[in-house]
């Protein structure tokens, strides 16, 4: 593509040839080279600026820049106020607007992201609209699955997945939208189809992320500004703020009015499905006894979210029914055995607040004991030992504490920490470090009626360990610990 075309709309200074043919964009000099443009991205720790030569020595002579940048004579600088802002129109012009050919559906929240918009893609899927996914687990479209590095990825790389996914015969997308995504330009030049918002409570704040509650609350705001339909939690307190400059709005709750009202919540659990079972009343229409296979009033809160958005896609809920009742999300509440005798659930839970949550959630099921494998994370977050051992030990009738990521710390010490603050709720434990012994004893150690909940981990399938990321699947170990037990 010529350069001309790829920095139509840019706001920039230079005298710099227009007719060159550009093959790609770069902000990583590890992929620069001959045509690539480069983009000096300013980052919280990295300045992008201070790798410009080694993309000049790797043959980048194109250069966009926000400050001055020392290069040969024979490098051409394109000067702009914000290289993030301008990455995002780069790449929305390279790959050639690909958000216009899709009905792209944006979640943004502290929590219910993850899970709604994979709630969104399987019943649109299952409806026979063809859609891609983007988040936190990664992106995926069809049979296809990329790693992301990021809950909403840099704007290049959602514009080139776009791209992708339309090409592939998408015509939804239901993607993850952060607050800092918004607040770095991740989503700039997106055109959103709708925007759902899910709740709203304290969270990224402090660090690199947002100095405070109401910087991240704005960026959460400024989202649906990009948004044509707005759909929003009733029972959070905020949604009325948040959505307010939205002219369609939708709204879903259990608490408050609102145009999908889920009642007569229950858990629901038998050989094979574990979930909830609830009343939905859409727009003056009664579905009884509708099924979502996730637990929690807040598994209801995501399906209700997606069956809005679900309906302004064009399906009919009976429709959505099936689906709904067949959700499989990897490490959110995820069933690995079902069964009479016991169940074992993976989930990503790794602060005291979600653990407490989860564990509220699955004493609705009322298991004859409920134990949970869990562990925190090393150099940082220390005060997650403190809440996480003080729910698990009021709130466990077993605790297993294992390694998490503890990386350069010794796992023998953050488990030591967080036994302490369990022993101080009065809960009873068991201290293994090595999360593969754990998970072994773990699941040798169930009775039947038992729960075994695998905290922290989630989707993910490594640890992080002295600056290494060290491989684990926590259901092969579960498996394998199952065979042996000739359960499988």
């Amino acid at each position: 593509m010529l350069l001309e075309q790829v920095l139509k709309t840019v706001k920039y200074s230079g005298d710099i040839p227009l007719d060159i043919d550009i093959k790609d964009i770069a902000y990583n000099s590890n992929k620069a080279g001959e045509d690539i443009l480069f983009v000096c991205l300013v980052g919280a720790v990295v300045d992008g600026h201070d790798f410009a030569f080694s993309a000049y020595e790797k043959g980048c002579r194109f250069f966009v820049c926000q400050h001055d940048v020392l290069l040969p004579d024979d490098a051409n600088i394109i000067l702009v106020d914000n290289t993030r802002e301008a990455l995002a129109i780069l790449s929305a012009n390279f790959f050639g607007h690909p958000s216009n050919e899709l009905a792209v559906i944006g979640i943004t929240g502290t929590k219910g992201k993850t899970t709604t918009t994979h709630i969104i893609k399987d019943v649109l899927e299952k409806c026979g609209i063809k859609t891609g996914l983007i988040g936190t687990v990664g992106a995926s479209y069809g049979n296809t699955l990329k790693q992301t590095v990021n809950t909403t990825p840099e704007s290049y790389e959602t514009q080139k997945l776009l791209r992708e996914m339309a090409d592939n015969g998408c015509t939804a997308v239901a993607m993850e939208v952060s607050s800092l995504g918004v607040k770095m330009h991740r989503v700039d030049n997106l055109n959103f189809k709708i925007g759902v918002f899910t709740n709203i409570s304290p969270d990224h704040i402090g660090g690199d992320e947002h100095k405070t509650f109401e910087e991240y609350y704005g960026w959460k705001k400024a989202f649906f500004d990009m948004c044509d339909i707005a759909i929003g939690c009733a029972d959070d307190e905020a949604t009325q703020d948040m959505i307010e400059n939205v002219e369609e709005k939708t709204l879903f709750g259990i608490e408050c009015d609102a145009n999908y009202i889920a009642s007569n919540v229950k858990p629901f659990k038998n050989h094979s499905f574990l979930g909830t079972v609830f009343d939905l009343s859409a727009n003056g229409k009664i579905y009884e006894n509708m099924q979502v296979s996730l637990p929690g009033y807040y598994s209801v809160y995501n399906a209700l979210a997606a069956i809005a958005v679900c309906e302004k896609m064009g399906i009919n809920i009976d429709d959505m029914r099936e689906p709904l009742s067949r959700i499989h999300i990897s490490g959110r509440t995820e069933p690995v055995l079902i069964s009479d005798d016991y169940s074992i659930i993976i989930d990503y839970a790794h602060n005291g607040t979600s653990l407490k949550q989860l564990l509220q959630t699955m004493r609705a099921y009322e298991p004859n004991r409920l134990i949970c494998l869990f562990g925190s994370v090393g150099d940082r977050a220390q005060l997650r030992r403190k809440e996480m051992g003080l729910v698990a030990g009021s709130m466990c009738d077993l605790s297993i504490i294992t390694s998490d990521d503890p990386n350069f710390e010794e796992p023998e010490k953050i488990i030591e920490e967080i036994a302490g603050y369990v022993e101080q709720a009065g809960g009873k434990y068991e201290a293994i470090a090595d999360r593969e012994n754990a998970i072994d004893y773990a699941v040798q150690v169930l009775q039947e009626g038992d729960m075994l909940i695998l905290a922290g981990k989630g989707h993910e399938k490594f640890q992080k360990v002295k600056g290494e990321l060290v491989p684990i699947d926590e259901r092969k170990c579960i498996n394998k610990a199952l065979e042996s037990l000739n359960i499988i």
